[in-house]
This record gives structure tokens, C-alpha cells and sequence, in this order.
């Protein structure tokens, strides 16, 4: 008698950060945007680009390089925002992550999906969740838990900020 095994797939958008790979859940993609005129925001953290318009929205644009400690490149034509929603203190926050690229939505099986090695991964890198290999390519994927990539005190913090500059250009 043949046993139906219970397949679980998740759904990922990928991305590139340089010639990496990663990997977000597509539950917390909104929008992938072209790039766009991103207004600096004074004396925001360093990782904050700034923020654009976004269908009448203000939305706090982070640079994901300086985020991830990598080193910064040129923009080009592929460079794009994900809006991303995220939960911060059981609410619902948008945040728009600039990457280098986006590649395709894939559907991984989560028993395809490795846990990341102990060698190399500290406690400020929590947020990848696994690695996952394609057949037939080299390639690996860094799968990431967007709601932990940013910790809610930077959350908050940009926030705040964005809502002050906003009060500021009001008035």
C-alpha cells in the first residue's frame, strides 16, 4: 500500500545582494518598485537610505548592503525596492529593501530547506532561517525570516523618524 507523503511547499521570492542569492517568504512581499528619488532623511540610522512616495504612502527605504555589512555598489538597472510587511510588536509595518536584483518566485520544499551551519552564523544573523541548493546549480539560497531581519528597536526607530520628518515638512 503506497503512502501519500505530506509535501509542504513555500512560496519565495528571490533576490540578489551582489552575486548572492536570498530568499524572502512571499507572504511578506507587497510590491517590487523601480528604483525612484529616495529623499535622505536627517541624522537617520546609517542603514536608512531614506524614504520615497509610494501611492501616497511615505515609506522608509533601507539599504539592505549596509544592513547585511556588505560592501556598496553602483545602482544599476536591475536595482529595485522590495516593500516588504513586516510584524514589529504584533503590527503590521511596510518597509521598502533595496536589492541589487530580483530573480524569480520559487516553491522549495521545506524539508529541502537546511539549517544554517553553527560555523560563521552569530547571534546578529539570526534571521537567515536555512539554506537552500536548486538542482542543478551551484548556487546557494539564503532563506530569510524578513519579520527578524529587522530588530523591532531599529523598527521603531525608523518610524519615529520618518514620523517626525513628516511632521516637520507639514508644518
Amino acid at each position: 500500500m503506497k503512502t501519500i507523503e505530506n509535501i509542504k511547499l513555500v512560496s519565495f521570492l528571490t533576490f540578489k545582494l551582489g552575486e548572492e542569492l536570498y530568499a524572502a517568504n512571499v507572504k511578506n512581499v507587497i510590491n517590487i518598485v523601480e528604483m525612484s528619488k529616495i529623499t535622505k532623511v536627517p541624522k537617520a540610522p546609517e542603514y536608512m537610505l531614506g524614504i520615497i512616495n509610494l501611492r501616497g504612502q511615505v515609506l522608509p527605504v533601507i539599504d539592505t548592503r549596509k544592513k547585511f555589512g556588505l560592501p556598496q555598489i553602483e545602482f544599476t538597472v536591475n536595482t529595485c525596492i522590495l516593500v516588504l510587511e513586516v510584524i514589529v510588536n504584533n503590527q503590521i509595518v511596510l518597509v521598502g529593501a533595496l536589492v541589487d536584483g530580483v530573480k524569480e518566485v520559487t516553491e522549495i520544499e521545506e524539508k529541502e530547506i537546511k539549517d544554517t551551519p553553527s560555523i560563521g552564523f552569530s547571534n546578529n544573523n539570526n534571521f537567515i532561517t536555512g539554506v537552500y541548493k536548486k538542482k542543478d546549480e551551484d548556487a546557494l539560497i539564503m532563506i530569510l525570516d524578513m519579520d527578524s531581519v529587522f530588530s523591532t528597536d531599529e523598527i521603531i526607530a525608523i518610524n519615529q523618524h520618518t514620523d517626525h520628518v513628516i511632521e516637520e515638512l507639514i508644518q
